[in-house]
């Protein structure tokens, strides 16, 4: 099989309706709109969802719910993660180089899933108490950074 072979399925390329070309092509006079009604008309896009003047049924059902837009997202960094890794100062710039979390802006948090035994220093936005605790135990410190 070559490309000078190939042939489009059968089907595949549909005619074009050509509308409000007189009675004889079957789609003249009302050019397939049927008569009257507000689909006949121009200009007649709808939004989606409309229900013909019906109340819409997201308008329709109850709300609920609340996303505030001042809530902080956290980057989640776990210490068995912090375990693996050699330096002593573990930063959000580190841990990005590392490929632990996507953003060195956005704030980050560190979780006491896991145990550490090093002595650390970390630099974080946040911490679990768990992870305050695990990490103080082992003999490092940590350090809260403003966001």
């Amino acid at each position: 099989m070559k490309l000078h072979n190939l042939k489009a399925p059968i089907g595949a390329h549909k005619k074009r309706k050509i509308l409000g070309r007189g009675p004889s092509s079957g789609h003249g006079k009302t050019s397939t709109r049927g008569s009257k009604g507000q689909t006949s008309r121009s200009g007649r896009a709808t939004y989606p969802g409309f229900e013909g003047g019906q109340s819409p049924l997201i308008r329709r059902i109850p709300k609920r719910g609340f996303r505030s837009k001042v809530s902080k997202e956290f980057q989640i960094v776990n210490l068995k993660n912090l375990e693996s890794i050699k330096e002593k100062s573990i930063n959000p710039a580190l841990l990005q180089e590392l490929g632990l979390i996507k953003s060195k802006t956005k704030p980050v948090k560190i979780l006491g899933d896991g145990e550490i035994k090093a002595a650390l220093t970390v630099l974080a936005h946040a911490f679990s108490k768990s992870a305050q605790d695990k990490i103080k135990n082992a003999g490092g410190s940590v350090e809260v950074l403003n966001a």
